[in-house]
Order: C-alpha cells, then sequence, then structure tokens
C-alpha cells in the first residue's frame, strides 16, 4: 500500500512538471515574439536599369532604351547623364519626353528616363557596347551597359553626276544624259534592273542597261539614249527614270525642252517666201487689169 502511494506521489510530480514547463515555454513565446515575425525584408540600394539591354535595328532607325534610375538615399540626388557611344553617334536623354543631360532623382523613387542612341550615317554592321553613366553630385558613378546591334540596310541613290535635272532635246534626235547610280547602304546590290517612262512615241534605251553588282560606298555611270520622234511639238516633256531590284528602288524626273530643228525652221521660212512670191506675182499680173 506505502509503495503504491509513493508511486502516484511521482506521478502527480511529474504531471506538475510538465504543466510548468508548458506554461514557461508559452510565456516566452508570447514575451519574445521570434525575429522573424517583424523582419522588413532586403534594404534597397541606388540602381540604375534597362528593361531591354540589347536592341537591334539598322543604322537608319533609332535606338530607344527604356531606363530606370532609383535613389534610395534619404535625401533627394541630382545626376549628370553622359555616354561612351562610337564616334560619330547621337546620344539623347529625355524624361518625360524633354531632352535633359541631368536630372534630380527624388528619395526613394524611381525615375524613367529614356535613352535614344543614332547611329552614324557610315556606321558597319555589328554589335556596339554603349556604356551609359550617371554620376551624382556625391560623386557616385552607376554605369549601365547597352547593346546596340546594327543591321545591315539596303539603299540605292539614282542621280547625275551635276544634279541638273532638266536639258534641251530637237525633235528627230537622240538626246543623251549621264546618270548616277550610288549605293549609300551598308549591304551590296545586285542585279539592278534601269528602267524609263517617258511620253508617247519617245524610246530610252540605257548603257549598261543592268548593273551585276554595287557596293557599299560606290558608284557607277549610266547613259540614258532618249530618242524624241519627228514633228515633236515645241515645250516640254518630263521622263522618269528608276533603278531598282528586289530589296531597293530609286527614282528621279528629268524635264526635257524640245525645240525643232534648223531644218524645219528653214522649211518653213521658204514657204513663208514662196507664199508671199506667188502672192505678189498675182498681185502684178491681175492689178493691172
Amino acid at each position: 500500500m506505502l509503495a503504491l502511494q509513493c508511486r502516484s506521489r511521482r506521478m502527480q510530480g511529474r504531471r506538475n512538471y510538465h504543466y510548468l514547463l508548458v506554461i514557461l515555454l508559452g510565456s516566452t513565446i508570447f514575451f519574445h515574439p521570434p525575429k522573424t515575425l517583424g523582419n522588413p525584408g532586403p534594404k534597397k540600394v541606388t540602381s540604375f536599369t534597362s528593361r531591354f539591354m540589347n536592341l537591334e535595328a539598322t543604322a537608319k532607325e533609332t535606338f530607344r532604351f527604356n531606363a530606370s534610375l532609383f535613389n534610395a538615399h534619404a535625401r533627394p540626388v541630382v545626376y549628370a547623364l553622359q555616354a561612351g557611344a562610337p564616334p560619330g553617334w547621337n546620344v539623347s536623354f529625355k524624361v518625360q519626353g524633354m531632352q535633359v543631360t541631368s536630372l534630380q532623382a527624388d528619395s526613394n523613387r524611381a525615375q524613367d528616363i529614356s535613352i535614344e542612341l543614332t547611329p552614324s550615317p557610315g556606321a558597319k554592321p555589328g554589335k556596339y557596347v554603349v556604356p551609359v553613366t550617371a554620376v551624382s553630385d556625391q560623386q557616385d558613378s552607376l554605369t549601365l551597359n547597352l547593346e546596340a546591334v546594327l543591321k545591315g540596310n539596303y539603299s540605292i541613290e539614282l542621280t547625275t553626276p551635276n544634279g541638273l535635272l532638266s536639258g534641251e532635246g530637237t525633235e528627230g534626235d537622240t538626246k543623251s544624259i549621264e546618270l548616277t547610280l550610288k549605293n549609300p547602304g551598308t549591304l551590296p546590290l545586285d542585279n539592278l534592273n534601269l528602267n524609263a517612262q517617258a511620253p508617247t512615241k519617245w524610246s530610252v534605251t540605257f548603257d549598261p542597261s543592268k548593273i551585276d553588282r554595287l557596293d557599299p560606298g560606290s558608284s557607277v555611270n549610266v547613259v540614258a539614249h532618249i530618242t524624241v520622234p519627228d514633228k515633236t511639238i515645241a515645250g516640254d516633256y518630263l521622263t522618269s527614270f528608276t533603278a531598282n531590284n528586289s530589296n531597293a528602288t530609286s527614282s528621279l524626273s528629268y524635264r526635257m525642252t524640245v525645240t525643232t530643228s534648223w531644218l524645219t525652221g528653214w522649211f518653213g521660212i521658204l514657204v513663208i517666201l514662196i507664199a508671199v512670191g506667188i502672192v505678189y506675182l498675182l498681185i502684178r499680173k491681175y492689178g493691172r487689169r
């Protein structure tokens, strides 16, 4: 009997100990909550980013990057914007549509910046890395490396060697006009065809009639032979020339002033003289009666 009472007392003591342990643990959690419950997260830092880092376009297009400058400082900061573009390239920074060279970024605010890169006309195809830097008045420097991938472009220009787009011709004769074909693009032009749209009954031929290849930056001269039909009325006539292939085309209009030939003029004078002579003879013959 005594053993049973001792055993019961020991079990009761253990239960009391467990109860006390649970109460102490609960009070500790209540009065000292885990640190993770109030964790504010990672601290924000000043940054200079762009939505797209790599853009592709031709030399005649403008690369437009949408960047964002975040100021994590406790006060507004002024940043000067700079870019290390290749020679001949043009770089502009725009904020809310206005072109700027510096800006003031408010504290804990992000400022959107539009960065526009315009390639030089003679830039060759390839990838160009343009570092853009934002330097604060505290000499903090943020760099953003933008990539502009320049594609090749087809282009052709049809003109005359001296730039004149008018001349004179005589009815019944053939007029030779020198034309110049230029390739201001970055890719070669193959199988260039020459065509003309002339007035009715006029004929136009080219020498040469086709250009097999025109490399970038090069030019070639072509002679257009325009034949004016007989009895064409004197005046101004327009002829359109076109050079094209499957990738590029160029046109120009040439105005020709047509005059009558000297034979036609002398023939007209002769007819007038004959008519006057006949009238004179008729007057002498029948005027006496």
